[in-house]
């Protein structure tokens, strides 16, 4: 059992990353910022039962999930408002550092990603479903295992597979698109 004293102490280090995963959630910085408080005072009042040792920022992640689920998308309570600018890099795969050689070591998802701007990327994720874009995020952006997804959104791990395969050929399908009107890519990049 743990104490609401030390709350702060343990959960307060989690808030610039379930900032950045509640704007990506509810695409707008005024419904982060009420996504994140109202987790945190779920979380401050539930702390007591929270058991010290286990993954706390799963917990919060479940909390941040569950209320977005609940609340914000339900709501839909403004229009949606993208900025940029409010947003951290959303790339799902990190580029090799600048100073190799172009082209050397470099993976597929690489090469398609330089065609991409953030703007491109960030609009392909925002494009998928709720269910599919929330796996994607947690596996691939805030890096957590297939098991804590599913402790996380609550559904079983089958279905967070699922919606991280199906979320991501959603991804590589919008990007392909994307690019192709914008001609990124060629017929030989389509028949991949």
């Amino acid at each position: 059992m743990a104490d609401q004293a030390v709350f702060s102490d343990l959960a307060m280090e989690y808030m610039p990353a379930l900032y950045t995963a509640a704007l990506r959630m509810t695409r707008n910085p005024a419904d982060a910022e009420d996504l994140v408080q109202e987790t945190y005072l779920k979380a401050y009042r539930a702390f007591a039962g929270f058991e010290l040792g286990t993954n706390l920022k799963a917990w919060l992640y479940r909390i941040l999930t569950n209320t977005y689920i609940n609340t914000y998308r339900a709501k839909k309570r403004r229009p949606e408002i993208a900025d940029v600018e409010d947003v951290e890099d959303l790339y799902l795969y990190r580029r090799l550092s600048a100073d190799r050689s172009p082209g050397l070591g470099r993976s597929a998802e690489d090469e398609a990603l330089d065609r991409f701007t953030d703007t491109d990327v960030k609009s392909a994720i925002e494009s998928l479903p709720d269910a599919f874009r929330i796996a994607v995020l947690l596996a691939d952006v805030e890096g957590f295992s297939y098991k804590e997804i599913a402790e996380i959104t609550d559904v079983p791990i089958g279905t967070v597979m699922s919606r991280i395969h199906r979320g991501r050929k959603a991804l590589q399908k919008a990007l392909l698109e994307r690019g192709s009107t914008r001609g990124l890519v060629g017929a030989s990049d389509e028949a991949r």
